[in-house]
């Protein structure tokens, strides 16, 4: 059901696209987490489930995704760690590529966001998060 639309997401600007059925309920170009964690604060995820379509989903995203009341995943890279996550809360996933984890954008070592989210559930992870960008303001 979701192929074109991810087709047309790939090829878009957007890092982050969120449906509710068929309909887009949310996207961004931002990068990183900063769209799916804008989401969270402003939808409410009793609303029903949601598919996501993200450029990367490492552990960090995927731990958001579970609070973001999201039942499937779409995207070109997804990290191991991640994939683990997703398959413990039930998140189908379809990840064009799979890595060991999430490379820092300078190539030398672990995501820092990866790194952070190794061990947290998706409430501890998103309340960190949340702290991290109010102390930031």
């Amino acid at each position: 059901m979701y192929t074109d639309l991810f087709n047309e997401f790939l090829d878009s600007n957007d890092t982050l696209q969120i449906y509710r059925g068929e309909t887009l309920v949310f996207a961004s170009e931002k990068e990183r987490l900063l769209p799916l964690m804008e989401y969270l604060a402003e939808s409410d995820s009793g609303e029903g489930p949601v598919t996501i379509f993200d450029k990367v989903m490492g552990n960090a995203a995927a731990l958001l995704s579970v609070k973001a009341n999201c039942r499937e995943v779409y995207s070109p890279l997804g990290s191991e760690l991640a994939v683990k996550t997703l398959e413990k809360f039930g998140i189908e996933y379809h990840l064009t590529e799979i890595v060991p984890y999430i490379i820092r954008d300078d190539g030398k070592g672990m995501c820092p966001m990866e790194k952070l989210s190794i061990g947290k559930g998706p409430e501890e992870f998103y309340r960190e998060m949340k702290s991290r960008i109010e102390a930031k303001k």
